[in-house]
């Protein structure tokens, strides 16, 4: 048993010794990505390479304007680099931003991560009085009864994420919200299961009540 017990310990210990180089190699890597030239592609894009100005569709230094388009600013750096590269595979569908994504090299995805999480997020307002309870009650309880966990689990109660595993979300544009929820309903984007199964036990209603409360939260 004695032998049993110290060959596990042992096989543990590699495991966790493994587990921190790799975290500790990606913190590395991520350290040696350059804002700045995050900056000069995100502003003027690479036409040559088929790279369309990011700016142009999510406004200066990430606070899109257009409540169709994200806004991005202040976002998690390793969740933007997750979703160029799910862009260039098949679980996040989106004509525009997939031909641009499979033009970028892992330095610019990596650069432009660096550069958007550098921003500042900008505010944004509820605008649906009459669903102000019911988004809030998602957001910060869920559904007990539909198995809908409280968004603030995984989001934080202020919608600021948490860095590498949940995108901050404060401030997002309603009319974006809804399309992602209703993508992740849909099929359209499978690059989150958590996300996908919520999303199946959430009515339209209740969709765009907890996404203008997310629009409001700051």
């Amino acid at each position: 048993m004695n032998r049993v017990l110290s060959l596990c310990l042992k096989v543990f210990a590699v495991a966790l010794c493994s587990t921190l180089f790799t975290a500790h190699a990606t913190e590395q890597k991520s350290a040696a990505a350059d804002p700045a030239k995050g900056a000069t592609l995100y502003s003027g894009g690479d036409p040559a390479r088929g790279i369309t100005a990011c700016i142009a569709c999510h406004g200066a230094e990430g606070n899109s304007g257009i409540p169709q388009n994200p806004k991005l600013g202040g976002q998690h750096a390793a969740y933007i680099k997750k979703q160029l590269h799910d862009f260039q595979g098949p679980d996040r569908n989106n004509a525009i931003m997939t031909m641009i994504a499979k033009a970028m090299t892992p330095e610019d995805i990596d650069n432009v991560a660096a550069y958007l999480a550098t921003q500042k997020a900008t505010a944004n307002v509820a605008k649906v009085k009459e669903t102000a309870d019911l988004g809030r009650k998602i957001y910060r309880a869920g559904i007990a009864e539909k198995n809908v966990p409280a968004c603030a689990g995984c989001h934080s109660p202020n919608g600021a994420g948490i860095p590498a595993q949940y995108p901050r979300i404060s401030g997002q544009h309603q009319d974006y919200a809804v399309t992602q929820l209703t993508n992740f309903r849909g099929g359209v984007r499978n690059n989150s299961a958590q996300m996908v199964t919520i999303s199946k036990r959430l009515t339209d209603e209740e969709m765009k009540a907890v996404s203008d409360y997310i629009a409001g939260l700051r």
